[in-house]
């Protein structure tokens, strides 16, 4: 499952919700019939429920959708905080030059000089530009880079060889 974004708060009384997305083109997600919910954003796919999407329109910088199961504010209430996500094959294609986070996660990163700087752990967003969470080792002795994802850093990202070159010194 591929997380796209969290109920942040009911909006209304005919069950809307209000959504802060993960991503940077959320007005995308209105071609998907389904959205999966859960509690807990690292649940396996089997415990992710499925909802039918009635309608989802941009407000402010998120979103507000309603879901055919979800009738009134008070069952909007109830899934207040959950994670919304889908299967990969269910989301809309990627450009080039564009990734799902779910897809960076888990590539190993080498800088230009073949070092091996750790596997990206996770993504942080910081309203300028995204920045990849890269660890190397694990335990007490992890170390954890912060490399901004742009292209005067990030040189090439190689899905299906899992790996990521960037311009990066393993001592920054």
């Amino acid at each position: 499952m591929i997380v796209l974004g969290r109920i942040v708060a009911p909006f209304g009384v005919q069950g809307w919700i209000k959504i802060h997305p993960f991503g940077d083109d959320p007005a995308a997600w209105r071609k998907m019939s389904h959205w999966w919910l859960s509690r807990d954003d690292n649940a396996p796919a089997a415990q992710w429920m499925q909802y039918t999407l009635s309608a989802c329109r941009t407000h402010g910088k998120g979103l507000v959708a309603t879901l055919a199961e979800v009738p009134d504010r008070n069952a909007a209430e109830a899934i207040n905080g959950f994670y919304i996500a889908a299967p990969r094959e269910a989301l809309p294609a990627t450009e080039d030059g564009e990734y799902y986070w779910g897809d960076l996660v888990g590539l190993t990163v080498d800088n230009e000089a073949g070092e091996a700087l750790g596997v990206v752990s996770g993504l942080l967003s910081t309203g300028a530009h995204d920045v990849l969470q890269v660890r190397e080792g694990a335990g007490e002795d992890a170390v954890e880079r912060l490399i901004p994802f742009v292209a005067a850093y990030v040189l090439d990202v190689d899905l299906a060889a899992r790996h990521i070159r960037v311009s990066w010194e393993k001592d920054w």
